[in-house]
């Protein structure tokens, strides 16, 4: 609907007055194909792993790679398998360990699944690591940004998806690359629907205890980031955002008991012997922000707030309602996202090596590894 609001206010705002109310009909049939074109865009699965490549590029140039083979395959065997047991098993899943001391996690389109050092150091268990990876795997296998999009619910951004795709049938370069940068800037901000997050909380648990894992692995977690931000003036990244923690931890706690999830493996021993290092204070993390590269976040001092653009919004290169200027300038400032605010979690440093891990995997590794689980 805002987005037949916004045509038809173009609409009149281009007619002469004589015209508008004859233009009217015209006006809101045109919003309506342009709203229906939207409903209609529909993404396979090579097209999501398409977007969620170009976003994970970018994760990885913001924060870097943890080169540790024995961390990345531990994590990759413990992501595989949740994702075998997922309802969309059959996509090629990659688990990435960011080298930053933000306590993060992201899900980007198509089954890549990123998780920071931070995030590591704070969990002591793998039903901790169980339920986060399951809260991410869920926001792919419901395929929350795909819906985003559709809906035109990214920031700042509806989409006409006549535009999106070459007469081929293809997605467009330009599409990708607009709209991709529009997903990580999301997800940096923590700018995700209520919805969607508690989707993810109800599934991840459910997957977490369906191959073992005390599904209260996720509450522990996140009572592990309440107590580490409790000294924060404003959100700390990701994990506390909206919805707020004690309301996420009361709905789990409900699913627990509604739908009996009694699975009680924990895992700590063989999780330590693998992580062996810990998080940061969120006081202690360096920050990586304009003008204040490397410094030491102050969780005494409130952020300023962002300053509000009083211009209007102005069509994109490719029909979509994006800000003002062009893709290449669009590109430049979601690059730099995170700059605005200086908060701990979500503007840490990150680390120099931008490429991913070779890590090889067998089935083999997989059933020793569920073993684990079971013992």
């Amino acid at each position: 609907m805002k987005y037949a609001a916004w045509t038809l206010a173009l609409v009149l705002a281009a007619s002469p007055a004589y015209a508008q109310l004859g233009g009217l009909t015209r006006g809101l049939s045109k919003a309506k194909e342009a709203k229906d074109k939207v409903d209609n865009l529909h993404f396979s699965d090579a097209e999501e792993r398409q977007l969620g490549e170009y976003v994970s590029g970018l994760l990885i140039q913001r924060f870097g790679v943890y080169q540790d083979q024995a961390v990345g395959k531990y994590v990759a065997l413990l992501g595989s398998v949740l994702a075998q047991a997922s309802s969309r098993r059959n996509l090629k899943w990659e688990f990435i360990v960011l080298d930053t001391e933000g306590v993060n996690a992201y899900a980007a389109p198509g089954g890549l699944i990123h998780i920071t050092k931070g995030a590591l150091g704070l969990m002591k268990n793998e039903a901790e690591l169980a339920g986060v990876l399951g809260h991410e795997l869920a926001h792919v296998s419901q395929k929350h940004t795909a819906k985003a999009i559709q809906k035109g619910n990214l920031t700042g951004m509806t989409i006409d998806a006549a535009a999106a795709r070459t007469p081929g049938g293809a997605l467009t370069q330009e599409f990708v690359s607009l709209v991709g940068n529009r997903i990580y800037q999301d997800l940096l901000e923590n700018k995700f629907d209520r919805g969607d997050e508690m989707d993810s909380d109800k599934v991840g648990i459910a997957l977490a205890n369906e191959v073992g894992y005390d599904p209260r692995g996720m509450i522990g977690f996140l009572n592990k980031v309440a107590e580490r931000n409790k000294d924060m003036k404003e959100p700390n990244g990701v994990f506390a955002s909206h919805p707020q923690t004690k309301d996420r931890i009361s709905e789990m706690e409900k699913q627990i008991k509604k739908d009996k999830l009694n699975a009680t493996a924990v895992v700590a021993a063989r999780y330590t012997s693998t992580i062996t290092f810990d998080a940061k204070p969120a006081s202690a993390i360096a920050m990586d922000i304009a003008g204040v590269k490397g410094a030491v976040a102050d969780s005494s001092t409130k952020a300023e707030p962002k300053a509000e653009n009083k211009e209007p919004k102005k069509a994109g290169p490719l029909g979509f309602l994006a800000s003002k200027g062009s893709s290449k300038k669009e590109s430049q400032t979601v690059a730099s996202a995170g700059v605005r605010g200086g908060v701990p979690d979500r503007d840490a440093v990150g680390g120099p090596t931008k490429s991913k891990l070779q890590i090889r995997i067998t089935p083999a590794d997989i059933e020793a590894f569920k073993k684990g689980i079971a013992a």
